[in-house]
């Protein structure tokens, strides 16, 4: 098994759904786990519906792998330079074409 085969993402919504799950069951979080949960209401504005059906909708753009449609679908980017930031520090630099299907896509699923 290859490193890329164990890592499994994880969108800010999905983390927020299973910390509200385990504050309902145990009552109360641990710190780290609370600091947590309250970074994910504050930034995760889709639901987990939303986020996965953007996420799945990212990956069909072909430069786009399941890292960057994470990292896309939690930060929602609406310019094409938040767009470009992400893309910074990798090996690949989306086209304009690309980034304004990124853009398009997001804006289907979120509106400020």
């Amino acid at each position: 098994m290859n490193e890329d085969e164990r890592i499994k993402y994880l969108s800010l919504a999905e983390v927020k759904n299973m910390l509200k799950k385990i504050e309902k069951d145990r009552e109360e979080l641990i710190y780290d786990q609370r600091i947590a949960l309250e970074h994910a209401q504050a930034f995760a504005k889709l639901s987990i519906k939303q986020t996965n059906d953007l996420i799945k909708d990212l990956k069909n753009i072909e430069i786009i792998e399941e890292s960057h449609a994470y990292k896309i679908a939690d930060l929602l980017p609406t310019t094409v330079e938040d767009v470009k930031s992400i893309f910074a520090k990798e090996r690949i630099n989306p086209s304009d074409s690309e980034i304004k299907k990124i853009l398009d896509i997001i804006g289907k699923y979120y509106v400020e």
